[in-house]
C-alpha cells in the first residue's frame, strides 16, 4: 500500500526559507522517479520538480535557482529545499512517486506553505 507523508510546510515571509520532507512507503522507491508537486487555491496543481534515482533533477522555471531537490535512498526519504521564497509560492505542497501522477489514488495529505508579503 503506497503511503506518503509531507511534512516541513508553515507560515513564512517573503525572502525566507522552508524544508519539506516526504516519508514514502509501499513502493520500490529506490527505482522511482520522485516528484514534488503544489497546488495552489483556485489552480491547477503542478510540477515543481522531480528526482529520478540516480539523482537527475527537472525543475520547474518559476522555481529554478530556488529550490532544490533530494532524496536518500535508504531512508525512503524525498526533500524538498524552499529558499528565496515568494508570495507566489504559497500552496499545499505533495510528494509521489512520478508513475502515480495521473491517478487520483495515491496522493497523501500535503503540507501548507504559506509565504507573506
Amino acid at each position: 500500500q503506497v503511503q506518503l507523508v509531507e511534512s516541513g510546510g508553515g507560515l513564512v515571509q517573503a525572502g525566507g526559507s522552508l524544508r519539506l520532507s516526504c516519508a514514502a512507503s509501499g513502493f520500490d522507491f529506490n527505482i522511482k522517479t520522485m516528484g514534488w508537486y503544489r497546488q495552489a487555491p483556485g489552480k491547477t496543481r503542478e510540477m515543481v520538480a522531480t528526482i529520478t534515482s540516480g539523482g537527475i533533477t527537472v525543475y520547474a522555471d518559476s522555481v529554478k535557482g530556488r529550490f532544490t531537490i533530494s532524496r536518500d535512498n535508504a531512508k525512503n526519504m524525498v526533500y524538498l529545499q524552499l529558499n528565496s521564497l515568494k508570495p507566489e509560492d504559497t500552496a499545499v505542497y505533495y510528494c509521489i512517486p512520478a508513475i502515480l501522477v495521473h491517478s487520483d489514488n495515491y496522493w497523501g495529505q500535503g503540507t501548507q506553505v504559506t509565504v507573506s508579503s
